[in-house]
């Protein structure tokens, strides 16, 4: 079909649409994490005490932090050109930049200052003592966060006296509190050993920082809050082997914010394959996590279940799939998941942060004698989120007991987060925590980049793309057509094999219709994307090698998209086997959504437009 056109302006809306829909990064690890340094620049002078301030900057480009403390800043001295230095260094590493003067020099001002890639909501500085000259406290307040630098005295009881002075700035700091500087104290003075009252220093103390050259004392320090320490990890720490731009060597924590419970989970579970005595859980995160299912036909008594392979509990990702087994038919099970976030995963060591729990949610596995069923069935939405909601206020208060995406209802993912905003919208409108939903993957699900990895968002009946399953006394047969042009297509850039995959399914076709689950079922249903019967099909390999062997089997139906139009072809229309029904496009004028219902023996198929329409109703 000739659509090249039709599909760029298709992807275009499509992202718009996932735009509007998609909320906040699912991945939050990157965004909650945290990269501080703290340098002692030397007013740009090196320890061949020649003035290079682009010497400084490499090294902070290097470490590429997310915030810098520096101490002895020139603001337009004599000493160093009447250059701002801060505002020098910012364009350099491409920061905002944040100065508090300590005190008047050379026609200028020397203090400290702070660098940043995020712009401060608001910032101050306030003197601190300081008898050979006057030092400052520079408090800079971000989005999540606050950063202090500071450059303390060298007279013990002036420090002493600083320390209240921090302490109480750290006393009504409604974030986690840092600070950062050069404190000229060693790890076992007074003044240290009163910070870690009330601060957690992050940076390892045994590694000296001074002088640069030959280092043998630790005096800069960066240190968190005691009260934030909980809910702040550190994971990793350095002190950096530059020895000549400064006279001293740059310190270096990168830290992870511990997520509320409240921001763990990216989206309610989805029920997956609910046979075999079994049903898979899944849902996402937004930060890595460790995750289990608490289950059981009582609130009071219930099993923990949790995914273990070869002896290991698979944990620290976004993804969570959950087998519960030896389940009953027939029984209500009541369920709820749960994660721990693992703000740390080493080999000896993990820290785990708070634990989400959600609410509880209800499931029932079919029995043999439950042979009637209704089943939603959504095709090629394309990202159209405005269409799919339009579609489900058809058919929202039938009961319904399973849904059926048929294809390009993820479209060409890009990436995780792309593709779970677009998962998270098709299972929650659902109702996916309490029916299974079954995605088939079309054409447009296999491009892009993260279209190897999409599978692993679901757990097919058989573990493949295509299989069957029965429901009562119906048997579905699952196909996937693949790509909808040759593998040797241009755009494909070699990378596809469909041929292959076709194959396969020709034989597994000539199992599945010699099947006693297959021939004892009293209804067939054929579901997959591309049509195999439609005259506007150009490439058409599924036919050639799947036709012969469904040409005789007894499907009282196949449910078909792709073509982004409504139409249902009688047996033999198309030289078709069977009745075929074709569900619609994405936009709102296209979409369809299907009713598939069996009730006693007879099964039916009815669609709906946008407004509520009948399409079609057939009985099968």
């Amino acid at each position: 079909m000739k659509k090249s056109g039709l599909l760029i302006l298709l992807s275009l809306l499509t992202i718009f649409s996932l735009e509007k829909m998609s909320g906040a990064n699912p991945d939050d690890r990157s965004r909650n994490s945290l990269r501080i340094m703290t340098y002692n620049i030397r007013s740009g002078h090196g320890m061949d005490e020649q003035f290079n301030l682009q010497n400084t900057a490499a090294v902070i480009n290097r470490v590429a932090p997310d915030v810098v403390a520096l101490q002895e800043i020139d603001s337009v001295t004599e000493r160093t050109g009447k250059i701002d230095l801060l505002h020098e260094l910012a364009d350099m590493t491409l920061m905002h930049h944040t100065f508090a003067p300590a005190i008047d020099f050379q026609g200028g001002k020397y203090g400290i200052g702070i660098l940043s890639k995020e712009k401060p909501v608001k910032y101050h500085y306030l003197s601190l003592p300081g008898r050979e000259e006057k030092r400052a406290l520079l408090v800079v307040e971000f989005e999540h966060y606050i950063l202090c630098c500071t450059h303390l005295t060298l007279t013990d009881e002036d420090r002493m006296a600083s320390l209240s002075i921090i302490e109480q700035e750290a006393s009504v700091a409604g974030k986690p509190f840092f600070i950062a500087g050069d404190m000229n104290s060693h790890p076992d003075s007074p003044f240290i050993q009163g910070l870690k009252k009330s601060f957690t220093v992050l940076n390892d103390v045994r590694i000296p920082t001074y002088p640069a050259d030959k280092p043998n004392e630790t005096i800069d320090y960066i240190a968190v809050r005691r009260a934030d320490s909980v809910s702040v990890c550190n994971i990793s720490r350095q002190v950096l082997n530059e020895p000549t731009a400064s006279d001293h060597r740059p310190i270096v924590v990168n830290v992870v914010f511990g997520q509320p419970e409240n921001k763990i989970f990216a989206a309610k579970p989805y029920l997956q394959n609910p046979f075999g005595n079994g049903i898979t859980v899944m849902w996402q995160t937004r930060v890595p996590s460790y995750s289990w299912v608490e289950y059981g036909t009582d609130k009071t008594q219930l099993t923990k279940a949790r995914t273990i392979v070869d002896g290991e509990v698979i944990s620290n990702g976004l993804q969570n799939k959950i087998r519960l087994t030896n389940l009953v038919p027939g029984k209500t099970y009541y369920y709820r998941v749960c994660s721990k976030e693992i703000l740390l995963y080493q080999a000896y060591k993990k820290v785990f942060g708070a634990t989400a729990v959600s609410q509880w949610f209800t499931f029932r596995l079919p029995t043999a004698a439950d042979k009637d069923f209704t089943a939603l069935v959504f095709n090629d939405l394309h990202g159209y989120s405005k269409t799919f909601h339009a579609l489900f206020d058809q058919v929202k208060d039938l009961h319904y007991d399973f849904v059926i995406y048929n294809g390009d209802c993820i479209p060409d993912p890009v990436d995780y987060n792309y593709s779970t905003a677009l998962l998270n919208d098709l299972t929650e409108t659902v109702d996916a925590s309490e029916k299974p939903v079954f995605y088939i993957r079309g054409n447009h699900e296999t491009r892009n980049a993260y279209s190897m990895a999409l599978p692993q968002m679901f757990d097919n009946p058989g573990g493949k793309t295509y299989g069957a399953f029965t429901w009562g006394d119906t048997r579905f047969v699952i196909l996937d057509c693949g790509e909808d042009k040759p593998d040797t297509t241009w755009v494909y850039y070699g990378l596809n094999d469909f041929s292959a995959l076709r194959t396969a399914q020709a034989d597994f076709l000539k199992s599945e219709l010699s099947s006693s689950a297959f021939k004892k079922a009293a209804k067939h249903v054929l579901v997959h994307h591309i049509p195999l019967y439609d005259k506007e099909i150009e490439y058409n390999p599924c036919l050639e090698l799947w036709g012969g062997l469904l040409a005789k089997a007894p499907f009282n139906i196949s449910i078909n998209a792709h073509m982004h139009r409504f139409d249902f072809y009688p047996k033999g229309a198309q030289g078709n086997a069977f009745p075929v029904v074709v569900g619609g496009g994405p936009e709102m004028e296209s979409g369809a959504v299907l009713i598939l219902q069996k009730k006693d023996g007879n099964l039916t198929l009815r669609a709906l437009n946008t407004k509520g329409e009948t399409l079609k109703s057939v009985s099968l």
